[in-house]
């Protein structure tokens, strides 16, 4: 398998991706926070974080799949 010749991910799309996913993250454990089944705060803090850590990191597979298909479909295009 040939070497692409150019870099897949740069510091500016590592940031935005950074951003993108911790805004994921507050936003899940916002929503996920009032589901669990707990009176306790540190349980609640807990299960609510670990739920939507689970889910950002599903959050950032999609989208690097994203940008690796959308590098594809564009450089297809250009040939």
């Amino acid at each position: 398998m040939s070497q692409p010749d150019q870099k897949q991910t740069t510091p500016g799309a590592m940031a935005v991706d950074a951003v993108l996913v911790i805004g994921f993250f507050f936003f899940l454990y916002s929503v996920v926070k009032v589901h669990v089944p707990s009176t306790n705060p540190n349980q609640i803090m807990f299960w609510g974080a670990a739920t939507a850590a689970c889910m950002s990191g599903v959050f950032w597979l999609a989208l690097q799949m994203f940008r690796v298909v959308l590098k594809a479909q564009l450089a297809a295009k250009k040939k």
